[in-house]
């Protein structure tokens, strides 16, 4: 089994259930354990700031898939939300699920880039990520804890936890 982050993110129809659905699902995956999630985390949208703030959070999933299998089966689950893929890169959207990373594997195809482009750079990313794995090494041979040092974090907000009863 292969040991995997999943970024999630949210700006649109109830962002915080989106997310904690998309987890439900995410448990769902064939072939697959989800192991962990982190905390959810409100943050500012990338590119276009004319749409409202993202919910963002990571899981961590064991899967005995192939990348490219996980990315179908991530991709189904972002249909079954509502999310259409437009040209426009950084819009808003209902949601979007991204392999972070994949084992130690370093992968670039026209389909699947793991790590996953620019996570280095994005607190959303890295805070929920170091929530799950704080010793974390990077493919390159970066410590997780160096990235986050060197990340700007001023508009990302955890949130604090659901009651229980919401969470079922």
């Amino acid at each position: 089994m292969a040991r995997c982050f999943i970024g999630l993110g949210s700006n649109q129809d109830n962002p915080a259930s989106q997310v904690s659905r998309a987890l439900e699902a995410i448990g769902r995956i064939p072939q697959s354990v989800l192991r962990a999630r982190s905390s959810l985390y409100s943050s500012a949208p990338l590119g276009p700031q004319d749409q409202p703030s993202y919910i963002n959070a990571v899981a961590l999933l064991d899967t005995a898939l192939e990348p490219v299998g996980l990315l179908d089966a991530l991709q189904d689950i972002e249909q079954q939300h509502g999310r259409t893929r437009k040209a426009e890169r950084w819009g808003p959207r209902t949601l979007d699920l991204d392999i972070l990373l994949f084992d130690n594997l370093t992968l670039n195809s026209d389909r699947l880039c793991i790590p996953h482009y620019h996570m280095h750079a994005r607190a959303f990313v890295l805070y929920p990520l170091a929530e799950l794995a704080p010793e974390l090494i990077m493919p390159d041979g970066t410590a997780l804890q160096q990235l986050l040092s060197e990340c700007m974090s001023d508009d990302l907000v955890r949130l604090p936890a659901p009651p229980a009863w919401l969470e079922s």
